[in-house]
């Protein structure tokens, strides 16, 4: 990292090896206002969402100022609620363009994953060898539908080896006494769940409102991790709907900037 991060963000508590980078941004930072800026409207937001309604010159501004703490821009995704997962390799050229996908990998150092979330769950990834790092856009339908496990499998593939011993991090979400779903999404994820899963995937789900339920998506990637071979987890302690000090969350505000959550390899 060429400097140290902004103190309000956070930094993966886990086992990383040494050339394994990671962080979180939260909404401090930067220069967005009104919902883009801190709580209350306060200026000084660090929205990094094209997509959302800010000033676009606030936002390249925040770009610039994350990009100061990066050995590159990040590779930005079109992310879309699906399982698309592409490499995370530099950017910037003339004829450079978003990919559409929820997941990156790389294995060159330098090149930086990035993907933006505002209640659904990031997850940062990396194998024990410190050879390949991933990072996955994990709403409720990327996950059910296997973005972790796609991109999982991807890393594998990237770093040409087998027996690794993978490591995640679940960065900030909506936590399990916000998330209300509606039955159908507990139908879906149990629709998915493999033999033995079950039990873990009910349990995830806690009756709420009539006709809804509270959904813990944290122990939900917890079994998804678990069932593409990774029981290392660390994070899954944190929630954008209730901490609006620190986070953005779509869920609580409707209009509101994005968070990035990065991973990348050290020369």
């Amino acid at each position: 990292m060429s400097a140290t991060p902004d103190s309000h963000w956070l930094v993966p508590d886990w086992p990383a090896p040494a050339r394994v980078r990671a962080l979180s941004t939260t909404r401090h930072g930067g220069v967005s206002q009104g919902p883009y800026g801190l709580a209350g409207g306060v200026p000084g937001g660090l929205n990094l969402g094209t997509h959302v309604g800010d000033d676009p010159a606030d936002v390249a501004r925040n770009r610039q100022r994350l990009a100061a703490h990066l050995p590159s821009m990040p590779r930005w995704l079109d992310q879309v609620h699906g399982c698309a997962v592409v490499t995370a390799d530099h950017v910037g050229g003339a004829n450079d363009r978003t990919p559409q996908a929820d997941a990156s990998v790389a294995i060159a150092p330098g090149h930086v994953c990035a993907v933006m979330t505002a209640d659904c769950l990031p997850v940062l990834l990396c194998d024990a060898q410190g050879t390949v790092v991933g990072a996955a856009h994990a709403g409720w339908r990327g996950l059910c539908n296997g973005v972790i496990e796609a991109t999982l499998a991807r890393m594998h593939a990237a770093a040409g080896g087998d027996g690794q011993r993978w490591l995640a991090w679940l960065g900030p979400a909506i936590g399990p006494d916000a998330f209300e779903v509606g039955a159908e999404v507990r139908d879906a994820f149990l629709a998915q769940a493999h033999a033995g899963e079950q039990a873990a995937v009910a349990a995830a789900f806690r009756a709420g409102a009539p006709g809804k339920y509270l959904a813990d998506i944290y122990a939900l990637a917890r079994t998804r991790l678990a069932r593409a071979g990774c029981t290392d987890v660390y994070g899954g302690d944190a929630c954008t709907v209730t901490d609006a000090a620190r986070f953005y969350s779509y869920r609580r505000d409707g209009v509101t900037g994005r968070m990035a959550s990065l991973a990348w390899l050290a020369d």
